[in-house]
């Protein structure tokens, strides 16, 4: 990968609806090469899709909850019936396999409290081999971010 190829990165963080055309503007290419390019970044699996990034307040979504959980056991076949479970959930939108006191950290996003606190007992509380959870309500995001860092040297 190639500076080009890591300013086309860099912006399409920025804004990914910009087209082929505007980006090839800003790394001074011309179209044809930049669009091989954005192909071939995703042919690669370096670029994995656009998508739009949503308020979720506006949504009414106003709870963000990390749920750590801890198994009973830790078996292969458990760890995965457990991801495969809770994965099913749409409130449920990280699931982060851990080292250390915890198996997984959850990323949960609920309307209020009690929709949270729902989906706590009916949900989480009832997956086979819950050993215990802990919950973390979010109170405020300092920093939220999907960019990673580019090196453009």
């Amino acid at each position: 990968m190639d500076l080009k190829d890591k300013m086309i990165l860099s912006i399409i963080q920025e804004d990914s609806t910009l087209s082929v055309k505007e980006i090839s503007e800003k790394i001074g290419l011309t179209f044809t090469p930049t669009y091989e390019r954005i192909k071939q970044l995703e042919k690669h699996g370096i670029i994995q899709k656009y998508v739009g990034l949503l308020n979720r307040e506006k949504l009414g979504l106003n709870i963000v909850v990390y749920c750590n959980v801890r198994l009973k056991e830790q078996s292969k076949k458990v760890l995965e019936t457990f991801e495969n479970h809770i994965g099913k959930y749409d409130e449920v939108q990280e699931i982060i396999s851990l080292s250390g006191e915890y198996d997984y950290m959850l990323k949960i996003i609920a309307k209020d409290i009690n929709s949270y606190n729902e989906f706590a007992v009916n949900v989480i509380s009832n997956i086979p081999n819950i050993g215990q959870y802990h919950s973390s309500i979010v109170l405020h995001e300092v920093k939220k971010s999907t960019k990673f860092k580019i090196d453009l040297e």
